[in-house]
């Protein structure tokens, strides 16, 4: 081979693979950033991972709100009308937040099952219904569980 034809054929390999790892490298990135939302059925039924961050949204069950005295601990349910989640959560509420409200949080699933909010996020007002939690929602409807 002539050594022109040699540096074009190196010239395109090195080429190859700075767009190979560059592709590589911005496939690894979005991985990390994906942000998955999950109702509670999917994780009562085990589709959500343990240990790695997802949204989970819900409706807040009257009556399991749960706030320690001592801290900004709180406890509380999340249900799409066919199955519950328990939510742990220290920090300050959005204002909006109240029982009977749809809501969005986002953490991580506990090995107790409880899952531990980084993040509360709840409507703006109310008529307003979070997309997710609004399909999530009419899913466990169409399924005839309310």
């Amino acid at each position: 081979m002539r050594p022109r034809r040699r540096q074009r054929v190196v010239l395109v390999g090195l080429l190859l693979a700075g767009v190979i790892l560059a592709a590589t490298l911005a496939l690894l990135a979005l991985r990390e950033n994906i942000n998955l939302f999950f109702s509670p059925t999917q994780v009562a039924t085990g589709e959500a991972p343990l240990n790695t961050p997802f949204r989970l949204g819900g409706m807040v069950v009257a009556g399991s709100v749960q706030r320690a005295a001592q801290d900004l601990s709180i406890r509380f349910d999340l249900t799409d009308t066919a199955h519950t989640v328990t939510v742990a959560y220290t920090g300050i509420l959005p204002d909006l937040f109240s029982e009977g409200q749809g809501i969005v949080t986002q953490g991580s699933l506990g090995k107790n099952g409880t899952f531990v909010a980084s993040q509360v996020l709840a409507k703006h007002d109310e008529n307003y219904m979070p997309p997710e939690v609004d399909e999530a929602l009419q899913k466990a409807q169409a399924m005839g569980i309310q």
